[in-house]
């Protein structure tokens, strides 16, 4: 006579297992959303760098001249940069949007003053293109005054 043997689980121990699933799981899904969140802020500021960057290769180019329009110059035949990146603001509820707003100057509260171009705080970018005002033209920044996960105002960078 054969001895049947019973191989596999038995309910309690999948039962543990799917415990300890659900426990790693509870822990590592907000990591993993974190994680998200600061690569979207690290690829805004990546952006933030590489036009600040192609505005100063057009500023020596043009003999101290930053251009007047919405940066459309920068992008013309991808001889400064071949597009506007999107800046991704994470926890803002705005949209990831590349759009430039352009502005004349800056309140001492940090708020725009647009010149015809888009709205305060909509996301974006924000350029100031107004060579009448000195202390402010040339500047490129994030073009929104709500706050990162590091709790820096965006339009402070």
């Amino acid at each position: 006579m054969k001895k049947r043997s019973n191989k596999g689980f038995t309910l309690i121990e999948l039962m543990i297992v799917v415990a300890i699933i659900g426990i790693l799981a509870a822990i590592a899904i907000p990591k993993f959303a974190d994680l998200i969140s600061k690569s979207k802020e690290g690829a805004t500021k990546g952006g933030l760098s590489a036009i600040r960057s192609s505005l100063q290769v057009y500023y020596g180019d043009n003999e101290g001249i930053f251009p007047s329009d919405s940066l459309t110059i920068l992008t013309t035949d991808g001889k400064y940069i071949n597009e506007i990146p999107e800046a991704k603001l994470p926890g803002t509820g705005k949209a990831d949007s590349s759009d430039v707003m352009t502005y004349s100057s800056m309140t001492t509260a940090g708020a725009f003053v647009n010149v015809a171009g888009g709205a305060q705080n909509d996301g974006g970018w924000a350029y100031a293109n107004d060579d009448g005002v000195s202390n402010t033209w040339g500047n490129f920044l994030v073009n929104c005054t709500e706050e990162d996960l590091k709790d820096v105002v965006w339009s402070t960078y």
